[in-house]
């Protein structure tokens, strides 16, 4: 165990002492929320080109006037023009395009008009102008059969439906939104986490290899005791800046309302016109009290970690018998990628259905319970599923941590040849 505790050591200080972790840890944050930040300035300044559209109305659709709240075109209604005399006027007349309505009821009937422009219409000014015409029409329709429009939308009006969780302390309000947020972004870390920090122990051994400092240290150590402390060294090392980035993210999160003063202002009164009684901030609140957080975090801490030590393993056997040729590297973790690529596809899945078979055998299967419990974890599930899954896990971590050290014993030592996973599979089943 001291032998394990040294090498841990060795690991942890060698790479919190290089500048290069110092660098990342302070970089990545920053880089991440001058983009949050960016998007948000992006958001706030909307649209400020205008399209001017003229409208050839010989069907009288919209009767010389087009009532639209989009800011973004501005219609101006032609006469006395046609189709095919106005397709060379419109573009110097300074119109983007014209939209042309055919006076046949044939056209009118079948909805087929027609949008000229110069170069072609984004999706978004096809969409705005196509939900113009189609509420138009629906008014007319409306209308020449006696109902009133405006009375028609307040009977349209979409029902509201909450999610009251009940529990021993009570009834809360659940935010089905907020909850498939937490469930994606915990699996989203440690799908991302165990890719980064996997490959990280990779390349750490393949330097180790490379320097002939491996050689040395298997004359004295257990190969499963260097695995060992190599693993969790590495991975105390991707905690500390995985801490560290929370800390900085949540830090640099306050302090957007004082960059952006007017932002939750604008937030909080775009709610109270939609008529949802509470301000933004208070509604994340609330939904963020109706789940589990503590049950939560220690759960993400815990997969993440298990999953962590898991892959770090694999990648730690593949970095035994590779070089400095990355292209053979590259071939060997393809097959450690697949059931971490497939993790992620069934989180999707399991944050939809919870209980169905493929979420529930994702989450107890040790190679994608780390992704896809994260998919499960703002849901009810059951103890005995969680007891399997820790319980498997933590067992596939030492198997492959053993079969680790066993190819890590004869990979390190060789030199020159090419490696295959059939080679990697005879030293892991020889035994001695």
């Amino acid at each position: 165990m001291n032998k394990i505790s040294l090498i841990i050591s060795r690991e942890y200080l060698s790479r919190v002492r290089k500048k290069s972790f110092l660098i990342t840890t302070l970089v990545v944050p920053l880089v991440i929320i001058v983009f949050y930040a960016a998007i948000i300035a992006i958001s706030m300044q909307g649209s400020t080109e205008k399209q001017h559209i003229a409208v050839l109305d010989e069907a009288n659709l919209f009767n010389g006037k087009i009532d639209s709240s989009n800011k973004t075109l501005a219609f101006t209604f032609i006469h006395h023009e046609t189709e095919k005399t106005f397709i060379n006027k419109y573009e110097a007349e300074g119109y983007d395009g014209f939209l042309y309505i055919p006076g046949d009821s044939t056209s009118l009937n079948s909805g087929k008009f027609s949008l000229h422009s110069t170069a072609s219409a984004s999706m978004t000014t096809m969409s705005d102008i196509e939900d113009i015409i189609n509420k138009t029409m629906r008014n007319k329709q409306l209308l020449a059969n006696g109902i009133d429009p405006a009375a028609f939308d307040k009977m349209a009006e979409n029902a509201s439906l909450e999610n009251t969780v009940d529990t021993k302390e009570g009834s809360k309000k659940n935010f089905a939104g907020l909850a498939y947020g937490v469930s994606f972004a915990c699996g989203m870390l440690i799908y991302m986490m165990m890719i980064i920090y996997g490959t990280q122990v990779m390349r750490g051994v393949t330097e180790e290899k490379t320097n002939r400092i491996a050689e040395v240290m298997i004359s004295s150590v257990k190969p499963f005791q260097l695995m060992m402390g190599k693993i969790i060294g590495i991975g105390a090392v991707g905690l500390t800046q995985f801490i560290i980035w929370m800390m900085l993210m949540f830090l640099m999160q306050m302090a957007i309302p004082l960059v952006f003063p007017d932002l939750m202002q604008q937030l909080n009164d775009t709610a109270m016109q939609n008529n949802e009684g509470m301000s933004m901030a208070a509604t994340a609140m609330q939904g963020l009290s109706s789940l589990p957080l503590m049950k939560i975090m220690l759960l993400f801490l815990f997969y993440f970690l298990g999953g962590y030590l898991t892959y770090a393993s694999i990648f730690a056997a593949v970095g035994s018998v590779v070089s400095e040729d990355q292209q053979e590297a590259q071939q060997l973790i393809f097959p450690i990628l697949m059931p971490i690529i497939l993790g992620f596809v069934m989180m999707t899945k399991a944050i939809n259905d919870p209980n169905s078979s493929m979420a529930v055998f994702g989450s107890i299967f040790p190679l994608t319970s780390p992704i896809v419990m994260m998919g499960r974890i703002t849901y009810d599930v059951p103890v005995w599923q969680l007891l399997l899954s820790m319980s498997l896990l933590v067992f596939c971590f030492i198997f492959f941590t053993w079969v680790t050290g066993k190819i890590y014993r004869t990979g390190i030592l060789m030199y020159g040849k090419k490696p295959s996973w059939k080679e990697m599979i005879k030293w892991a089943v020889r035994k001695g």
